[in-house]
């Protein structure tokens, strides 16, 4: 283990902990997490024998003497820092790992050095570490992990094909990589200008340093003369960023077999050390256990299809530090340890025990609710078992469908259902929950409809912080210190895996309550960080909690599809692609298999000569759809390709796959809303996915035929007229682009007139195509460049082209460079209803990650505020039909779009009446506008 890299990135990423006497602890408390979380991880450690931590020493090494400037841009040691490397250096001791640091050879040349010894005796080798230099160790023995991760997010071995992935070269050049490239953070010098995609282009031509050093006098323009200008550096660049593999290690230890061997925990020695340094959930986890021990990671959350998994995470970190949110991100809730005192959990398998739980949850004031059930389809799913709690530590479960050999007898499932209608079906019995939609589906499987939603902890947080995770185990391990049981501990994993109606009543109890009992506590440590802000309380309130329940009636009642036309449509695709698919032939002068990249490759770049447009990772010349398009203006081949594959991509996903998902029970397609997703507040349409139908083509507009309305009954669709620019408009204050909405002008030639300087009428159709390219390209953060490959333009008179339109738009100007500013300062911006977007990256120091961060900003408050007005109209539109009692029903949500199945009769009303409904939603500075259209099928509705 890299612990001097640990050790700097856990101080840098961890707040500001500290002991009641104010020491530091924040580096402690992230690489004790690091190190257990390592041990614990059998995927990553497995059968482990041998280890080491390996720190850098103070004082010079080689490197100093071969570049006096060898890291002269480092800050001198925090003094918050250097204070906590010894008491590290104790933990690292008690937790049974010996510890290295080597007077004059840095901690990476240590760790190349062992790592030189062990592949070469045969051991497989892991280093964990968070520094790209040590990438080039690898190869078929040695692997690399970062178990540094975020919340969430499980760490992933690093192989050969990993670096590949991650830097465009193989192992064996990250020593020429960096020496290209240069290493900031070592102030170690590369060839000027030239970053990542330029080094990984000039090794793709001359495989090595040397070659390229060697075609230095062949290379243009300002890059060239600057590889040329660097040329006597390179070698000196070279030795700084090689990690040496044959340091003399004697004296510092005898061998790896006898001196490196991985300790059991010194029990009595971490206790003392957690009490010295007030590491209170870690004291409490060993007082429980009667020793020091891994912690057990989070589970994979079986709740439903928001109840997003939450992978391993650093869970000691998480309990006492939220060791691993970014910087930028709001403090997670002040840990609470796993509980100091036996949980009460109750299985509930006679009629004296519900009947007393009854009595319990009609007196309580909020009760939480969870059920367990045979699937995840929320369409298909039977209840299993309910779950309920009033208070911390303190549940019940009621099995109701185990069945396995020996099950204990259970309370019968309707009677028992029947006896809790009343109050499921209660308005007035508040209940709270994670992710209730999907219970909700559940229980009217069984014909209950669930009323009472108060709460649902899922929301909370994702009001709260809709950058993270929002699964259950995730939340508990964040904001509790929870380390909750793992759906896989009680039904096992992968093939092997049970039903749930299979679970042990016993262990299913504890795995159950245990879900209702936490859920009752992320409330009470939630909602009260939603409330002590209005606005997000408002929207929590006003629009996440109610688009919840509209989405679930959504859901249930699905939308119908014409199965007939879509089975027509795709035998159609089929005859096109083999029409297609000999016509590629012929063009290539010989069968070739149109799916293989390969082949595709030889045939287009070897046999035809066509010019290589970019190359993959691996420094083959890609063939991707970006690639095909460049290359089909002017040549037949890639024209045909591409409309195979578009033809070959609707089939697959769409006229082949939606026939087979009509339920059989109700006749129709049932997509599922993932409301706590994208971090905009947009929803995600899943299973089926039917926000992503392409509708540039006629055969992509053809699928939407298939979406229909029953006999008597008409598809209306209602889109939001230019929604985003509107919003810019409100946002910006901008008086050219107020008034063009405000005279309900066509704003793209208005926009052409102001950037051409030519009025109105005269403006050309390519005139405004530009116009209505630059409105929705900058608003994206579209750059010069992009928007030059957008139009098939000049850099330059693209360039040209956006400083004339901020020079007509000013207000725009001043929007964009003061969200980016105001980014900057607090990490995150907001819609205009206050919904925080929080952007992690945005004082990255990777360019391209901050550059992502910037545009990100500039959009996210547009994207976002049009996701809340689109979730208000769904609301409104719901709830006037509703008062209206009219029979008309929402099927779908899409982007900006509502899309309802109206009978004839009510026609006429709704047409009036929808659009009026979803401009009112939001007052804004410019007026909302909703378009309407009617037809037989969705296609035809526009």
């Amino acid at each position: 283990m890299d612990g001097s890299s640990y050790l700097y990135r856990a101080f840098h990423a961890l707040p500001d902990l500290r002991t009641r006497a104010a020491e530091p602890t924040g580096a402690i408390r992230g690489v004790v997490s690091m190190l257990r979380r390592l041990r614990a991880d059998r995927k990553l450690a497995g059968d482990v024998r041998y280890a080491a931590v390996v720190f850098d020493a103070p004082g010079p090494t080689f490197r100093d003497a071969l570049y006096e400037q060898y890291k002269a841009n480092r800050a001198a040691t925090p003094d918050d820092l250097r204070a906590q490397i010894a008491p590290i250096h104790a933990f690292v001791r008690a937790m049974g790992w010996p510890l290295l640091h080597v007077p004059g050879i840095e901690a990476d040349d240590v760790i190349g050095t062992l790592t030189e010894q062990a592949w070469r005796r045969g051991m497989r080798t892991l280093v964990a570490t968070g520094d790209k230099d040590l990438a080039q160790l690898v190869n078929p023995h040695v692997t690399l992990v970062d178990t540094m991760t975020r919340q969430g997010e499980a760490p992933q071995p690093m192989d050969r094909e990993g670096v590949i992935a991650k830097f465009g070269v193989p192992p064996e050049r990250i020593v020429d990589y960096l020496s290209l490239v240069g290493d900031t953070v070592d102030n170690v010098p590369g060839v000027a200008k030239v970053g990542p995609k330029t080094a990984c282009k000039w090794l793709a031509e001359h495989d090595t340093l040397e070659g390229v050093m060697a075609a230095a006098a062949k290379i243009g323009g300002v890059v060239g003369e600057n590889l040329r200008a660097a040329l006597g550096w390179l070698p000196t660049a070279r030795a700084l960023v090689t990690i040496k593999t044959d340091c003399e290690l004697a004296g510092h230890f005898e061998s790896i077999e006898s001196s490196l061997v991985l300790q059991p925990e010194d029990p009595q020695a971490l206790r003392a050390l957690f009490e010295r340094w007030e590491m209170k959930s870690m004291i409490d986890e060993a007082r429980e256990r009667g020793g020091v021990s891994a912690p057990s990671g989070a589970r994979a959350a079986a709740a439903g299809p928001d109840g997003a998994p939450g992978s391993e995470v650093g869970a000691d970190a998480a309990s006492d530090a939220a060791a691993a949110a970014p910087a930028a991100s709001p403090a997670a809730s002040p840990a609470s340890p796993a509980p100091a005192h036996p949980v009460e959990y109750e299985c509930v398998i006679d009629e004296a025990a519900l009947e007393r739980w009854i009595a319990v949850i009609e007196a309580a004031p909020l009760v939480s609710f969870d059920t367990e059930t045979t699937s995840l389809d929320p369409m298909a799913a039977e209840v299993v078992g309910l779950s309920l709690s009033v208070e911390p530590y303190r549940a019940c479960y009621v099995p109701l469908a185990h069945r396995y050999a020996g099950a204990p007898d259970q309370l019968e499932r309707e009677r028992v259902l029947e006896r809790l209608r009343g109050w499921l079906e209660s308005p007035e019995r508040r209940k709270v929950g994670q992710n209730l939609k999907y219970d909700a589906h559940v229980l009217q499987n069984h014909g209950i409809v669930l009323r009472g939603i108060e709460h649902d902890t899922m929301l909370q947080s994702y009001v709260i912080e809709a950058h993270r995770t929002h699964g259950m185990d995730a939340l508990a391990e964040r904001h509790l210190g929870r380390h909750t049981i793992t759906y896989e501990a009680v039904a096992g994993k992968g093939a092997k895996q049970i039903g749930f109606e299979q679970v042990a009543i016993d262990r299913a109890t504890e795995y159950a309550a245990e879900d209702a009992e936490v859920t009752m506590q992320l409330h009470a440590t939630l909602y009260p960080q939603v409330a002590a802000d209005p606005r997000l309380e408002d929207i929590y309130r006003r629009i996440e909690m109610p688009t919840s329940v509209v989405l679930q009636r959504m859901e249930r009642h699905g939308v119908l599809i014409d199965s007939a036309a879509l089975v027509r449509q795709s035998d159609e695709l089929g005859s096109r692609m083999i029409e297609l698919e000999q016509r590629a032939h012929e063009a290539a002068g010989q069968p070739f298999n149109l799916g293989s990249p390969k082949q595709l490759g030889e045939i287009l770049f070897d046999k035809l000569k066509l010019p290589v447009i970019k190359k993959t990772m691996s420094g083959a010349p890609s063939t991707d759809e970006d690639v095909l398009a460049r290359l089909a203006e002017d040549y037949p081949l890639p024209k045909i390709l591409l409309e195979y594959r578009g033809c070959s991509k609707l089939k697959s996903t769409y006229t082949d796959k939606l026939p087979k998902m009509v339920n059989p029970r109700t006749g129709r397609v049932h997509t599922s809303y993932s409301q706590a997703v994208a971090i905009t507040g947009r929803l995600s349409s899943n299973e089926p996915n039917l926000q992503n139908i392409p509708i540039r083509t006629a055969e992509g507009r053809r699928i939407r035929e298939a979406f229909v309305a029953p006999p008597g009954s008409l598809i209306v669709s209602a889109d939001y007229s230019q929604i985003e620019l509107r919003i810019m408009a409100h946002l910006s204050g901008d008086e050219n682009l107020l008034r063009a909405f405000g005279e309900g002008l066509d704003v793209h030639r208005a926009t052409a007139s102001e950037v051409f300087g030519v009025p109105p009428a005269e403006v050309s159709a390519e005139q405004r195509r530009y116009a209505k390219t630059i409105n929705f390209g900058l608003i994206y953060g579209m750059s010069a460049f992009g928007l030059a490959a957008q139009l098939g333009i000049e850099r330059d008179a693209a360039r040209n082209w956006i400083e004339r339109y901020f020079a007509r738009y000013p207000g725009v100007k001043r929007y964009m460079d003061g969200t980016r500013t105001q980014a900057k300062a607090q990490g995150y911006v907001e819609t205009v209803l206050g919904r925080r977007l929080w952007l992690p990256e945005i004082n990255s120091p990777n360019g391209p990650r901050r550059g992502g961060a910037e545009r990100q900003a500039i959009n996210a408050p547009l994207q976002g505020t049009a996701a809340d007005i689109v979730k208000l109209a769904m609301i409104a539109v719901q709830g006037w039909l509703d008062a209206a009692g009219l029979a008309s029903r929402l099927v779908l949500q899409v982007h900006d779009e509502l899309v309802l199945e109206v009978p004839e009769a009510e026609l006429d009303l709704v047409r009036a009446e929808l659009p009026r409904q979803m401009a009112g939603v939001l007052p804004l500075a410019v007026p909302l506008l909703a378009e309407v259209g009617a037809g037989p099928n969705w296609e035809q509705a526009h």
